[in-house]
């Protein structure tokens, strides 16, 4: 745990200089480029923008252990795989119900990138609320003017897009999942976004792209699932790679309730941003759910933009094998009166690896901050392993901050007592370790998903 004093309060940016771009610096990115290409977007201005992601790819490097935001998570054996680009497949091929009951026609999915209108129905909306893959997204609508090229101001313009991945994202996007919601709209339906990586003959990178914009004084419920297709397994599990990213921009007074569970193949590898930026008086609530892939990294970043604004963060991350799972955040704060609160949980079973690193940046402009950050983990095995460090850097002096980790193992005494009561080991490991997880699980606003995320937990 640390408590450091920095002038610079820019979240996770790692960025290079183009004036002295020259040749291309990483091979393995830039044969990825050359290998992975995707038709030309409608909107030239969209294809001059993943052009500029690409030089930005181009001249950086793919991150490793020597890089400190990298150190604990090793990416060296993606050079030893040639991905390619996704297979078009029909949604007819899905063999799964992707559908919640809370959101039976508030539901957007995607299989490998590409927009699945088959499955996908959005006709439970109200007007004012545009959900729609990119492509066939309106010009405009009664309630929303120039839609489309509102669109093009926000589309990666979030802070660190030139972040390697993201860049990444951006040059290889196919497609984009847009959610607006219209100044003062209020949506009671759950939004559910669904990408599916659904696998091909040879190993395949997908690059989920999803913008949501709330205007002034809106509200919105988002549930974001990256899945992989049910049946696909083979005799060895399909090895591709999800890169994923989110941008959510919080207008003034608005609020968004964002829930986002990854639960990829076995041998999957998923690399999400989730990129906020919240104006004034706005709340944001997100509760990731991180299950699955050989190796998992979720970097959430939230930039204040205004004053008085709440953000909570709730992360539940349980992985088992020889998984690694990498969640990265950084909160900053730069306006007065701002309240922000985060629980991060890790179980760890077996060889598998968990990180936390929390980051919540309180500069002298964010006088009165309320910023409370805690990691707790358990473990379930003598050879699990957890690396954490939540973090506080602060420069103002009228603030009330707090951190902290704790790590742990089921308490002998604790199971004793429940087989005092009556419960056999095995029980009673199960229901303290979901007792652990439904702190965070019992937060998530989808009662089906919530069923669903507890019968995961008891397996």
């Amino acid at each position: 745990m640390s408590i450091l004093v920095s002038p610079s309060p820019v979240p996770n940016s790692m960025s290079v200089d183009l004036s002295a771009a020259g040749l291309d610096r990483d091979a393995f990115l830039t044969g990825l480029l050359n290998r992975v290409g995707v038709e030309t977007l409608q909107a030239t201005s969209l294809q001059e923008l993943r052009e500029r992601a690409a030089l930005w790819v181009r001249q950086s490097s793919l991150p490793t252990t020597r890089d400190e935001e990298w150190r604990f998570t090793d990416l060296s054996f993606l050079r030893q795989i040639e991905f390619n680009h996704v297979e078009t497949l029909p949604a007819t091929s899905l063999q799964m119900d992707v559908s919640l009951p809370e959101a039976t026609d508030s539901r957007l999915v995607f299989i490998n990138g590409v927009y699945a209108p088959d499955l996908s129905s959005v006709t439970g909306l109200p007007e004012g609320v545009v959900v729609s893959s990119l492509a066939g997204l309106p010009v405009e609508t009664r309630v929303i003017a120039s839609l489309q090229s509102r669109v093009q101001e926000y589309l990666a313009q979030a802070e660190g897009a030139h972040e390697v991945f993201t860049a990444l994202n951006t040059a290889l996007m196919s497609d984009v999942a847009v959610v607006w919601v219209a100044q003062n709209v209020v949506v009671e339906t759950p939004i559910h976004l669904v990408f599916v990586a659904a696998g091909g003959e040879t190993p395949m990178i997908y690059s989920p792209r999803c913008l949501v914009v709330a205007e002034t004084g809106s509200s919105v419920s988002l549930v974001e699932e990256f899945l992989n297709r049910e049946g696909a397994k083979s005799a060895k599990e399909e090895v591709y790679f999800t890169n994923a990213v989110t941008e959510v921009w919080v207008g003034e007074n608005a609020q968004v309730s964002h829930t986002r569970v990854e639960r990829e193949g076995t041998e999957a590898i998923h690399v999400g941003k989730t990129a906020v930026s919240q104006g004034r008086y706005s709340r944001y609530t997100c509760n990731a759910v991180t299950l699955g892939g050989r190796l998992s990294r979720h970097n959430l970043e939230i930039l204040q933009t205004g004053e008085q604004t709440e953000t909570v963060l709730n992360g539940l991350t349980m992985i088992g094998g020889n998984q690694l799972a990498d969640t990265h955040s950084a909160i900053a704060l730069n306006y007065p009166h701002a309240t922000s609160r985060q629980l991060h949980k890790c179980i760890v079973g077996d060889r598998a690896h968990g990180v936390f690193n929390g980051k919540i940046f309180v500069p002298k402009p964010a006088q009165l901050t309320n910023a409370e950050q805690l990691n707790r983990n358990l473990l379930l095995s003598s050879k699990a392993r957890v690396d954490t460090k939540p973090q506080l850097e602060i420069t103002a002096d009228n603030v009330k901050c707090a951190h902290g980790a704790t790590v742990s193992q089921l308490e002998d005494d604790e199971i004793f007592y429940l087989q005092s009561r009556g419960i056999d080991e095995n029980d009673a490991r199960h229901l303290l370790i979901k007792a652990f997880a439904a702190e965070i699980i019992n937060q998530i606003p989808l009662p089906s998903l919530q069923q669903t995320l507890t019968t995961i937990v008891n397996l």
